[in-house]
């Protein structure tokens, strides 16, 4: 039996998973954000403590016996979150988190102080990132900065709760641009460039690896004769990966998520940081990974819904199982600004085209194709990393609308692949890495893929005429900064 939590900004979610790979129990407990300025994110770590507490108990009170027999546990979470804490472990602070924005002039900062960082870390200086966060707390808030011992993500924080030692693994630590990307172990000079050296950083494991075993205390209260093994984990991106089998390079998959991700997984170090890719480290040894990343996905739909007072599925039953064109309208996706390929915090949303014959399924259909579109760019954006894609699963809450992989197969050009629980999330693939810790299998052999229940082709002569919107919908961003920016 293996556990698996996701440390996620909305809530913290466990599943317990049986040999077989079956889900046997579920639990969920939900998080609060604090936002004390515009523009700021944070939230307390201790909320996340008691809500993985709450989380396991609650498993305990469905099945105590499951919970007894479990031999690994293993930790998913957002990513890019500070957790600053003192020379005795005690948090100075409330963690500011990934979709913080205060960091802005910092990125500008670092990537003066340390112009290699691109090529070593793989990535652009993004305010959601940790490294300029730190330095945003050096200049605003120095005498926290003074009395910063380390430095944790999100899950890493709950692994220290659970074990007592302070461990990461790569994928997550990809996200604070102080790792050295390609030789999977911290930069020294990413570090120096925060006033930071590598006495301020949790030790590092593969996310497969054991990083150490639960406090005994915590195993009797949860019924555990011996205490299980804590894995290194993953990022929620690379979580998902394991959940989903994507392992081998050209591995590929689009999350319909809160916001959005295409994924390619590499069995090189590839980054393209000029077209706002990130190149990551996979939770398994020698594996990488690409992403492009949108900030609005299934939010957009989330937003439409909200604003015309419609449910989701409501608006999308009258659009069918398939677009027969594209809409008459057009949709910039750019609600919380956008990371890849623009890396642009100010950018904001726009429908284009409307006229007195516009209607409601028009401007839902507008929606779901400017969130494609926006997938389309980061599909650019790989290809400019040399990464080609032949065809990817499809996850997340948008999964579920059949009109939207369609639309999403003839604008990125490739079947796209709907796959069995499509919502299975980062949970489930850290239980996986969990069993891997305790019984050290290899991951071709635990992290198998779902059954693909639908491969939606795209549509030819729909693909030249999603072509063509396309480069009108390029053509609207820079017309759409010199108003919004």
């Amino acid at each position: 039996m293996y556990l698996g939590l996701d440390i996620g900004t909305s809530a913290v979610k466990a599943v317990l998973v049986d040999d077989t790979q079956s889900v046997i129990a579920t639990s969920e407990t939900t998080l609060a954000i604090s936002r004390p300025q515009p523009g700021f994110s944070e939230q307390n770590p201790a909320d996340w403590w008691q809500a993985t507490l709450a989380s396991i108990d609650a498993l305990k009170a469905q099945n105590p016996t499951a919970l007894a027999a479990v031999r690994g546990i293993g930790l998913s979470g957002q990513m890019h979150g500070a957790v600053l804490l003192d020379a005795a472990g005690t948090v100075l602070r409330p963690a500011i988190l990934w979709n913080d924005g205060r960091s802005f002039a910092e990125c500008r900062e670092l990537e003066e102080r340390f112009p290699a960082l691109h090529q070593v870390a793989g990535n652009l200086a993004f305010p959601g990132f940790t490294a300029p966060k730190l330095l945003w707390v050096r200049k605003h808030e120095p005498d926290i900065f003074a009395r910063t011992a380390k430095v944790l993500l999100p899950k890493a924080y709950v692994g220290y709760c659970l074990t007592g030692e302070m461990v990461d693994e790569m994928s997550d630590a990809s996200g604070t641009l102080w790792l050295d990307v390609g030789a999977r172990d911290w930069s020294d000079e990413a570090l120096a460039a925060t006033y930071l050296t590598r006495e301020h950083m949790p030790r590092l494991v593969e996310g497969s690896a054991a990083a150490g075993r639960i406090k005994p205390e915590l195993a009797a209260r949860w019924g555990m004769t011996t205490p299980p093994v804590l894995a290194g984990g993953a990022g929620d991106n690379a979580a998902g990966a394991i959940g989903l089998g994507a392992i081998r390079a050209g591995d590929a998959f689009v999350s319909l998520g809160t916001s959005g991700v295409l994924w390619a997984t590499t069995d090189r170090y590839a980054p393209n940081p000029e077209s706002s890719v990130h190149a990551f480290c996979h939770a398994i040894p020698a594996t990488w990974h690409q992403m492009g990343v949108i900030l609005s996905a299934a939010s957009a739909l989330g937003w439409w819904s909200q604003t015309a007072n419609v449910a989701p599925g409501d608006l999308l039953a009258p659009l069918g199982d398939a677009p027969s064109k594209p809409s008459r309208a057009t949709f910039l996706p750019y609600l919380s600004g956008e990371r890849t390929p623009h890396n642009d915090t100010a950018i904001r949303a726009s429908f284009i085209g409307l006229d007195h014959d516009t209607t409601r399924e028009d401007l839902t259909q507008a929606v779901l194709e400017g969130v494609a579109f926006a997938f389309r760019d980061c599909l650019d954006a790989l290809g400019a990393a040399g990464t080609s894609l032949t065809q990817a699963d499809v996850i997340g809450g948008g999964s579920r609308s059949r009109f939207w992989t369609a639309v999403l197969a003839s604008v990125l050009g490739i079947p796209i692949n709907r796959i069995e629980d499509g919502e299975r999330g980062g949970a489930f693939g850290a239980a996986r890495l969990a069993r891997m810790a305790a019984t050290g299998e290899a991951p071709a052999d635990i992290c198998l893929p779902p059954r693909r229940i639908e491969t939606i082709e795209p549509v030819p002569a729909l693909q030249q005429a999603y072509a063509d919107r396309h480069g009108l919908y390029r053509a609207l961003y820079p017309a759409l900064k010199g108003v919004t920016s």
